[in-house]
């Protein structure tokens, strides 16, 4: 079976590997994804975009990557789209309009529920199968619609989780993986750093040069440095996170943490404006659905500086939150991996 796949995030890629080792041999992948895992179309490093104003000064090469994605299309017996909503929802629409009667399969579906809900009609007309990693994203669809709950990636991902919380008076600092994220970040962290006795761990993408690290995190010397974030969460008393997908990584390994997040001033005005949501951590939104409250403390914008940040370290309730943490993961069930790739080869 020939592929076309379109991952243009590192996390869509992260997921992608595991769904790769389900599918086995015998799946050809074609598009757009890691060069680690065959031939990619495109280097995803020009893919990244940081907020809505980097989005629009890349549009043209995004129309271009598209028009090449819908003629492999027609090469392809079926599609599978992750994540990434503002190319890969344009892109379904494309090759369903040339090709009427090819499988597109959705993984990691837009957050419709949280914004545009007028997408979802478009989803359900565009996608053969909406496979859902959030308990409860069907919710929002039709009864007819071709929506699954199939699990969340990040319990085929997780390896690692605390037992119990005996100090050992480690705490991770994760400032985020874009350039923009921890710039911002960062000069809250050193400074909060200061404020805390103990040790420090800083997570560091392991594809970031040393120059890069010096731009970017300024002076590390506080800090250990690594690049195993799941291991370092599950050794840390606490952890101080930039909103994404760790803070989801974080509470399914019971690290009771603190979400901070600061993003450019017009990219949260018009996030603001457009998205309806009490909360902005993944562990929140999911923990919210099911109980009403939230699971851990978010501060945004204005709210990030380091007394703030320590006030709140100071005064959480951990136990409750490895508690609340526990029962989150129930909610979550099992992995999507094995479930996903039974839905590409059709089986039931």
């Amino acid at each position: 079976m020939k592929l076309l796949i379109s991952a243009l995030e590192h996390s869509a890629n992260v997921h992608l590997r595991y769904l790769v080792q389900e599918l086995g041999d015998d799946i050809e992948l074609t598009g757009i994804f890691d060069a680690r895992l065959g031939d990619s179309i495109v280097d995803l490093r020009a893919t990244s975009v940081m907020g809505f104003v980097d989005a629009l000064k890349k549009l043209p090469f995004f129309f271009r990557l598209k028009d090449q994605m819908v003629d492999l299309a027609g090469t392809a017996d079926k599609v599978l789209l992750i994540d990434s909503s503002g190319f890969n929802l344009p892109l379904a629409k494309a090759i369903r309009k040339r090709y009427p009667d090819k499988e597109i399969i959705y993984y990691i579906l837009p957050q419709a529920w949280a914004w545009k809900k007028k997408r979802i009609p478009v989803l359900e007309k565009t996608i053969t199968k909406l496979c859902s990693i959030l308990p409860f994203e069907p919710s929002y669809y039709s009864k007819e619609a071709p929506i699954e709950y199939v699990g969340h990636p990040l319990l085929d991902e997780i390896d690692v989780r605390k037992t119990d919380l005996t100090p050992n008076g480690k705490i991770t600092f994760m400032p985020g993986s874009r350039p923009g994220e921890i710039k911002r970040l960062m000069p809250v962290f050193q400074e909060l750093r200061l404020m805390l006795d103990g040790k420090a761990v800083l997570v560091i993408p392991s594809h970031f040069t040393t120059e890069q690290i010096a731009e970017l995190y300024g002076d590390v010397s506080a800090f250990d440095i690594t690049h195993e974030a799941h291991k370092s969460l599950a050794e840390s008393d606490f952890a101080f996170i930039c909103s994404g997908t760790a803070t989801l990584e974080a509470a399914l390994i019971g690290t009771p943490f603190i979400l901070a997040y600061i993003a450019k001033p017009l990219d949260y005005a018009i996030a603001k404006r457009l998205v309806k949501l009490d909360f902005v951590g993944l562990g929140n939104i999911l923990f919210s659905h099911a109980y009403g409250r939230s699971l851990h403390p978010e501060f945004l914008q204005n709210e990030v500086y380091a007394q703030n940040l320590y006030n709140a370290y100071r005064q959480m309730d951990t136990k409750a939150f490895f508690s609340d943490a526990e029962r989150l993961r129930g909610l979550l069930e099992h992995g999507s991996a094995k479930r996903v790739s039974e839905i590409i080869k059709d089986l039931k």
